[in-house]
């Protein structure tokens, strides 16, 4: 009898706790148990947004958008991971899903809905087209509000072109025409190269006309490995070297193809470092125009050897107001090159170029330069597509409308006048 009292308060006490524990395990167990599995929904999701009626981000490649839907699907299946265990439904989805990663060439890391989603859902929370650290914008202003705030948080952007026989547009703004046959590098920075190769339009003429652009983009740890794009008079691709039309994390570089009046084009954006550049094929020559944020060109780029676009063409390849006065260079022996066209007369020229460009500043001036110098009417296209690039690619410091510096002309002329055309005519002297 004195025993059985402790005896029965440790059975008493053993049953407690395993009721304790059936208690505990069931609570643990109801989600898993009763909640529904609903992968489903993460398939009709997936569906929808990679339908053709749902439509792709304006200036994005498909594949981009692609690889952030498949991102999407494959966090829709990790939420349903508790609630799908041992569904034959949910394992053949996550088996997909790597699949799809594989054959797409996507990274399971990076955004997972694109503006289009967050547009139809309303209230979604928009994202960054690229990640931060793969977006110049974002990555500048998170520098700035670490620091002083220097500069404000509009970023400063640059503009070069280069088009026609060639004229060249620099970065600080200022216009020059120059000879520079051959190869010649725009742009050699830690970011990206730019070379283009000139050659001769007629025969004996020192004319030249841009036949070939390369644009090396180099490696940026964490957004793209290095890639090239190359273009020439027979071959404008919208796709770099590798068969690839973008590269990097969440589209951070890419390229698209566009059509319009001022002959076929490529834009290639990079979005990792701020920069926009278009390519162009009119009639049997390229152009080439670039927007690219001022700080990438500060300091430690100003001793960066001979590039066109920072320092402009060298002396001895300048066009200047000033040579004016002396004796007619009488150019190159006639060489292999396309045969003379017929010449356009000064008014024939003005009148084309009026025409086409609706405006009278330096392009206008380039463009009759151009017309009276090789007689192909191509290349007051070339000059409409330059001005169009400018338009689309404008730098900070000027407005859209506003012309670059340009060597001053004789006293007394005005651009458009009589005397600017006469100095075109003496200029024409020069290169014959």
């Amino acid at each position: 009898m004195g025993k059985s009292g402790p005896q029965n308060l440790a059975k008493r006490r053993l049953w407690n706790s395993m009721c304790f524990m059936m208690v505990l395990l069931s609570l643990l167990l109801r989600p898993a148990c009763c909640q529904q599995c609903r992968i489903q929904r993460c398939n009709s999701e997936y569906v929808a947004s990679t339908s053709p009626s749902s439509g792709l981000q304006d200036d994005a490649p498909a594949d981009v958008d692609y690889c952030i839907a498949l991102r999407a699907y494959s966090l829709c299946t990790r939420r349903m991971a508790r609630s799908c265990r041992g569904d034959l439904f949910y394992h053949s989805a996550v088996f997909r899903i790597k699949e799809l990663f594989t054959q797409h060439n996507c990274s399971s890391d990076g955004p997972t809905s694109s503006a289009r989603a967050s547009g139809a859902a309303g209230a979604a929370t928009p994202r960054p087209p690229v990640p931060e650290l793969c977006d110049y914008e974002s990555r500048a202003a998170a520098s700035a509000s670490g620091g002083s705030a220097a500069g404000g948080p509009h970023r400063k952007y640059a503009h070069c072109g280069l088009f026609g026989d060639p004229h060249l547009r620099t970065f600080r703004d200022e216009f020059q025409t120059c000879k520079v046959e051959g190869a010649w590098p725009l742009i050699d920075n830690r970011y990206l190269s730019v070379q283009v190769t000139n050659v001769p339009v007629v025969q004996g003429s020192s004319a030249t006309a841009t036949s070939k652009i390369t644009v090396i983009f180099k490696a940026f740890r964490g957004c793209t490995e290095q890639k090239v794009y190359q273009a020439t008079t027979d071959d404008l691709p919208s796709a770099f070297q590798d068969g690839t039309r973008s590269g990097g994390q969440g589209g951070s570089l890419w390229i698209a193809e566009r059509g319009g009046a001022g002959g076929r084009q490529v834009r290639i954006q990079a979005h990792y470092i701020g920069t926009s550049i278009i390519v162009r094929r009119v009639g049997r020559y390229l152009t080439f125009a670039i927007r690219t944020p001022e700080d990438s060109l500060g300091p430690a780029e100003e001793s960066g050897g001979l590039q066109l676009c920072l320092h402009g063409c060298p002396r001895s390849e300048l066009i200047q107001e000033h040579t004016l006065g002396r004796p007619p260079d009488p150019g190159p022996a006639p060489g292999p090159g396309p045969a003379p066209r017929p010449a356009y007369t000064v008014e024939r020229a003005t009148a084309r170029c009026r025409e086409t460009l609706q405006v009278e500043d330096v392009y206008f001036q380039s463009c009759v330069f151009d017309l009276l110098t090789t007689g192909d009417p191509e290349f007051s296209m070339a000059a409409f597509g330059a001005l169009e690039d400018l338009k689309a690619l404008p730098p900070s410091r000027l407005k859209q409308s506003s012309s670059p510096r340009t060597p001053p002309l004789p006293r007394g002329s005005a651009p458009g006048s009589a005397p600017s055309l006469l100095a075109l005519l003496a200029l024409l002297l020069l290169l014959l």
